[in-house]
């Protein structure tokens, strides 16, 4: 396997390769990793994430997979990098992570197989596909703000190449305490498999990302808190959360809220209000199952 890590090295973005704990630019030039000013080990295009994926998550969301993936977007200026700040606008709540394995596209993809897809794919990151769900009832369809908003698609700290993505641990820890704790084998579809199904229709091409899923027990976090994604393999990606300075305009807009369902989806799908269990209705409506 080999490494590779976008860095500002001398002001300027660049590709180096890690040795050790130094990284290494293609000039030569040596930085050691804990000097190293990190950037996106990526420029895509597309950023593309699943909605549910692991057993674990499913059963969490007390509901069903559909038959096949579902899918949302995120902006391209929602990415960030290892080491990076994560923003909770001022006066919002409900900030969650989501500790996610991250698929890089080698090369234009259009139309392949499952069993293609792997040479399309140059190599895996790690991703922490943070959402902002007091945007939930405004956006539980197309997540925009929810998981678009800027700075909530860390991904780092390097592309791995030659990984292979079976029986690995991920695991998500907040202020060094152990929150997500899962092993790739619980996904219901592989990489190659979400590649193969977004290819269909949609051309990927060199740099697209796709954030393949979380595990259970994503939870709030707070400004001043420290969220790291260890992935078997990957390494470990490290962001910080930190208020905004302003809070979101009153004047134009769905306001941020937290009804019901926002506090329930935040605090894990528990869906426990007034004696009443619902499940999550907005995921998967054809799929759910009501329990009393």
């Amino acid at each position: 396997m080999t490494e590779y890590r976008r860095i500002l090295l001398d002001g300027y973005p660049t590709q180096a390769v890690r040795d050790g704990e130094n990284l290494v630019s293609g000039d030569g030039r040596v930085v050691a990793i804990k000097d190293a000013v990190h950037l996106p080990p990526v420029e895509p295009t597309k950023i593309i994430a699943v909605h549910l994926n692991y057993d674990s998550r499913t059963k969490e969301f007390m509901t069903k997979l559909p038959p096949a993936p579902t899918y949302f977007h995120k902006p391209i200026t929602a990415l960030n990098s290892h080491l990076g700040n994560v923003v909770r606008p001022h006066g919002l709540k409900w900030l969650n992570y989501e500790g996610e394995i991250v698929i890089v596209i080698g090369k234009t993809c259009r139309n392949i197989s499952p069993s293609e897809a792997g040479e399309y794919i140059a190599g895996y990151t790690i991703g922490n596909d943070y959402g902002l769900h007091d945007f939930r009832d405004t956006d539980a369809g197309s997540m925009l703000r929810v998981k678009g908003s800027d700075t909530l698609a860390p991904i780092g700290p390097g592309l791995v190449t030659d990984w292979d993505f079976n029986n690995k641990f991920i695991r998500t820890y907040v202020n060094g305490e152990l929150k997500q704790d899962d092993n790739t084998d619980n996904m219901e579809w592989d990489m190659h498999y979400l590649v193969a199904d977004i290819a269909r229709t949609i051309t990927l091409v060199p740099g697209d990302i796709l954030f393949s899923g979380t595990p259970a027990n994503s939870r709030p976090v707070n400004p001043g808190d420290v969220v790291e994604v260890e992935v078997e393999g990957l390494g470990k990606l490290t962001n910080y959360i930190v208020e905004g300075p302003t809070g979101i305009r009153t004047d134009v807009g769905a306001q941020p809220s937290s009804s019901e369902e926002v506090v329930s989806t935040a605090l894990g799908g528990d869906w426990e209000f007034r004696g009443i269990r619902t499940p999550s209705k907005d995921l998967y409506p054809s799929t759910v199952e009501e329990k009393e």
